[in-house]
């Protein structure tokens, strides 16, 4: 195949062509801006000398010294850059200039240098259209030249002067004509465009060697590959493969001519692959059917949870009913008796503290219920410090028992808003189980300490309550389910597993977070930790059940 006819040298012609169009575009239109840029810079340099040479020449005017005038003009003749410098009075006469030969010549309007000022045959009528006017013209010798004419306005130190004063109705008294040679200008601006005519060639030939070699690497040695291959495979070489190197379209369509080839001993393959595929598939199902399994288990606890609270809440709702109504009989008996008074102030508190445990026992039967039917807590304010010392008094006697030592410390700031007959419930069930954890065991002695310390928070919005035991501790695995319902580490026949369950809801419904630390031999602590004011939106009021999540 002639090289002229591949596709790479169409698109190394195409892309040749491309840079060159746009390099000389670009080329052009940066000759242009530096010449437009140029230029400008040159035509404020005139002004700039204009004005210099006006400044210079205004009180030797004033003052009508003509030959210090003539003077000053003809020191500039010789600078760089200056072509010649002439100022005309009114008529067009030449009254001091750079060449003696001009001095006294009058000036032709209809010149170029002229016409571009002046809309008629008169001096007098010059375009009243700015301060100064510049123009480009060309010499004999075909280089340019810009000349900047500069008014001579009659001023009012000109008008009012008494050495040759001007009727002040003249506006116009001369003109101040600059010329600038443009010759080193166009020399720079033709060095320049041949400079970047050089680099746009070099351009050219640098990319277009670049973009060849590109084209030749990844375009036609791949394309080249691809069509060997499609040789070999059309003569029955089904076990030849092309490297896929790179993720291009070249490099997919050599990825989709291996798979092509592939397709053949993939089929072979296809009886062994199933077999392992069917294995696999039976694995992942029967993980589904655990799962599902360990679901329907868990529906059935929580179907059992409510079904027990309903039988607890019949069962003992008449009991417990039967024993506060009668505790409250006999308060009245003991009052009305001739017991001596301490006697009957013992019985009385003690018959009164009967009486609470049975409704507070009734309450318990009913967060039961909260816990499993969602329902609603009642929040007020309270102080903690009355709810730690009714936990202690109820179980102080547990913990005598078990030679346990009690200690208990709260803050002065302990203004809570809460059900505390549910933080009541929710502290005593720590609290025995941290004391039933500190039974003893063989291997370790009895007793131990039990505290419970209350503090605000650091941000002052909430209390944190610490029930610490000196325990048996837990390990990792016991902590990730102790706050789930059934969940028991206790012998049978001691524990239904709901104890720490709705402790987790009575802190879930206080809008708190409960959290355990604890290792094997080191004791434990739970720590809660109580907003001091609940959310004033109702919805927020909404309970989670213990089963849907857990701290540890």
């Amino acid at each position: 195949m002639k090289l002229t006819r591949t596709i790479a040298f169409r698109l190394f012609l195409l892309i040749a062509l491309i840079q060159t169009t746009i390099l000389l575009a670009l080329t052009y239109a940066t000759v242009r801006v530096q010449n437009e840029n140029l230029m400008e810079h040159v035509v404020s340099s005139a002004h700039r000398v204009s004005e210099v040479i006006a400044r210079s020449t205004r009180h030797s005017m004033l003052v009508n010294r003509k030959e210090e005038v003539q003077n000053i003009i003809g020191s500039l003749r010789d600078q760089p850059g200056i072509e010649g410098i002439r100022i005309y009075n009114k008529q067009g006469t030449v009254v001091f200039g750079t060449v003696d030969q001009d001095l006294g010549a009058t000036v032709d309007v209809n010149a170029e240098a002229c016409i571009s000022c002046h809309s008629g045959s008169r001096l007098e009528d010059p375009h009243p259209s700015g301060e100064r006017f510049s123009r480009i013209f060309a010499k004999q010798d075909g280089l340019r030249v810009l000349g900047l004419i500069t008014p001579i306005r009659n001023e009012a130190q000109c008008s009012n002067a008494d050495c040759h004063a001007h009727p002040s109705t003249k506006t116009i008294l001369g003109v101040l004509d600059v010329k600038m040679s443009l010759g080193a200008v166009d020399q720079q601006l033709l060095a320049s465009r041949n400079q970047l005519l050089l680099l746009s060639v070099v351009s050219v030939l640098l990319v277009g060697m670049a973009s060849g070699g590109f084209i030749w690497l990844f375009v036609r040695h791949p394309v080249k590959k691809l069509v060997v291959g499609m040789e070999m495979v059309s003569s029955g070489n089904l076990d030849h493969r092309l490297e896929a190197k790179t993720s291009d379209e070249i490099g997919q369509l050599a990825h989709t001519f291996n798979e092509m080839t592939e397709d053949l001993a993939r089929a072979r393959k296809e009886i062994t692959a199933w077999s392992q595929t069917l294995e696999q598939k039976v694995r992942e199902k029967t993980a589904d059917l655990e799962r599902a399994h360990k679901q329907m288990v868990h529906i059935e606890k929580m179907s059992s949870l409510g079904q027990l609270s309903s039988s607890v809440a019949h069962e003992l709702n008449n009991p417990l009913e039967g024993i506060l109504t009668f505790a409250k009989l006999l308060i009245k008996r003991v009052n009305k008796s001739s017991l001596p008074p301490a006697e009957i102030q013992s019985y009385t508190e003690d018959l009164k503290l009967i009486a609470e445990e049975a409704q507070r026992s009734g309450t318990i039967v009913k967060n039961l219920l909260v816990f499993s039917r969602q329902s609603g807590v009642s929040f007020h304010p309270v102080h903690l410090q009355t709810v730690l010392e009714r936990c202690n008094l109820l179980v102080n006697h547990h913990s005598r028992i078990n030679n346990v030592d009690l200690r208990m410390s709260c803050t002065d700031d302990d203004l809570i808003e809460c059900d505390p007959g549910q933080i009541q419930q929710l502290l005593i069930a720590l609290m025995v189980n941290a004391i039933e954890a500190m039974s003893p065991v063989p291997g370790r002695p009895e007793g131990g300490i039990l505290t419970v310390d209350a503090r605000r928070s650091e941000k002052q919005d909430s209390l944190v309550i610490q029930v610490k035991d000196t325990g048996q501790g837990m390990s990792d695995d016991v902590k990730a389910h102790i706050f789930e319902p059934f969940f028991t580490t206790k012998s049978e026949g001691k524990g239904v597993g709901l104890g720490l369950a709705i402790a987790y809801g009575i802190v879930e419904r206080h809008h708190g977070v409960i959290d355990v630390e604890s290792s094997p031999g080191h004791g434990t602590v739970f720590t809660v930790t109580l907003p001091t004011k609940q959310p004033d939106d109702p919805a927020s009021q909404g309970l989670v059940s213990p089963q849907e999540g857990a701290h540890a």
